[in-house]
């Protein structure tokens, strides 16, 4: 499958100049994040543009929806069944997804004048191309997960980064002289620190005591622990942050082209304050990837229904009333740890900005989002090959 997916990235779409966009890619550090995602799909323009990121946004919108519709949470309680056909809804709901950022990317590529204005016959063949491409990495993603470890689509982003690698590794060899040494050591360095603390805060857990008294033995107690992440939100909210905040960049050019002179002055001052190397980008995307980290970790994590769960089973929190006073206690680790959690989130998110203005590298295209990615999956990888060994052993032990 993953073999697959590598000859999709060549296989390109037809009616494009593929040079064209690759010498816009140069130049554009989002599109290049993009091409990341889709692992070199977006430079070749093949087939697999779109990558898996309708499915992943629809999954996103999907899991904020069940927090807000009743019937959704319901569903959603309803185990395999309810799990399977809310799926079905999100791979449906990909398809008019890929449409829409199909035609959202061949808008953008045309304003900025890398693909020609399209008749209405060939935009549909190119919506249609793209829109296909993606659904069929959805179809090998979750085959991946079927029949082979862990979560297919994230397996799938893992191997169109680490892709990329060895092509960005003799890339920047080629750039590094004598007086440059000491920059790469500084480089490498800071790599492996990222690395390590990608790991510590993808690991990392505050574990909340708590007891509960055993039935018929009034004097005997079991303690029990409540783990709370540092992060519990993942990737999700730069995902989130770059899509607001490339907003302003993705309007300044329709801007700058409008007869009107008010709406070409905004554009300009979008084009030169928006721009992925200026400051106010960057202070605007590390605000956001906080805030969106605040706003999904307590949409997954509410204190008052942990706490209303654990007084319902009979558990308290050593030293905490039951009730209010542990939603208080509860949210108040969840801030601190949170806080945390976001602060590392935005340092990974702007890392490729702070790397340019300090260490002078422009060519860095795995920046800190690549690595808290891929360090997630090897974890994860890791975790479901121990459990199938375990079981393995178990069954073996048990025959």
């Amino acid at each position: 499958m993953i073999v697959v997916f590598r000859l999709l990235t060549h296989v390109p779409t037809p009616g494009v100049d593929v040079s064209a966009i690759r010498a816009f890619l140069q130049n554009n550090v989002f599109m290049g994040l993009f091409d990341l995602f889709s692992g070199g799909g977006f430079q070749n323009f093949s087939l697999v543009t779109l990558g898996v990121g309708p499915y992943i946004n629809v999954s996103i919108i999907i899991q904020l929806l069940t927090i807000m519709i009743p019937s959704l949470e319901e569903l959603s309680k309803e185990g395999e069944s309810g799990r399977e056909k809310i799926n079905s809804y999100t791979r449906l709901f990909s398809v008019p997804m890929a449409l829409i950022q199909s035609f959202g990317i061949y808008f953008l590529l045309n304003k900025q004048g890398v693909i020609s204005q399209l008749n209405v016959f060939d935009l549909l063949i190119l919506m249609l191309s793209l829109t296909v491409g993606s659904m069929i990495l959805v179809w090998l993603g979750e085959l991946v997960t079927e029949y082979g470890i862990g979560n297919g689509i994230s397996l799938l982003i893992f191997v169109g980064i680490i892709g990329r690698l060895p092509i960005d590794i003799a890339s920047f060899v080629s750039t590094l002289d004598a007086s440059s040494i000491l920059t790469a050591l500084v480089f490498l360095a800071l790599t492996v620190l990222t690395i390590a603390g990608v790991v510590m805060v993808n690991e990392g857990t505050r574990n909340i005591v708590i007891e509960y008294g055993r039935r018929g033995v009034s004097s005997q107690k079991v303690t029990n622990y409540l783990p709370i992440k540092i992060n519990q939100a993942g990737v999700i909210p730069i995902i989130f942050a770059v899509s607001v905040v490339m907003l302003p960049s993705i309007v300044a050019t329709p801007l700058q082209g409008s007869s009107n002179v008010f709406l070409q002055n905004l554009g300009s001052f979008l084009a030169i304050n928006f721009n992925q190397q200026s400051l106010g980008y960057n202070i605007l995307y590390f605000a956001l990837v906080v805030g969106f980290t605040y706003f999904y970790t307590f949409v997954q994590f509410n204190p008052e229904k942990i706490a209303d769960d654990v007084k319902k089973r009979g558990g308290f929190i050593p030293g905490i009333r039951p009730g209010s006073n542990t939603t208080k206690y509860l949210g108040g680790i969840v801030n601190r740890i949170t806080l945390a959690g976001a602060l590392f989130l935005g340092a990974i998110a702007i890392m490729p900005f702070i790397i340019q203005q300090f260490l002078g590298v422009n060519n860095l295209s795995i920046g800190g989002t690549g690595l808290l990615i891929v360090v997630s999956v090897v974890l994860e990888t890791i975790r479901q090959v121990q459990s199938m060994t375990a079981t393995k052993s178990y069954e073996n032990y048990l025959r």
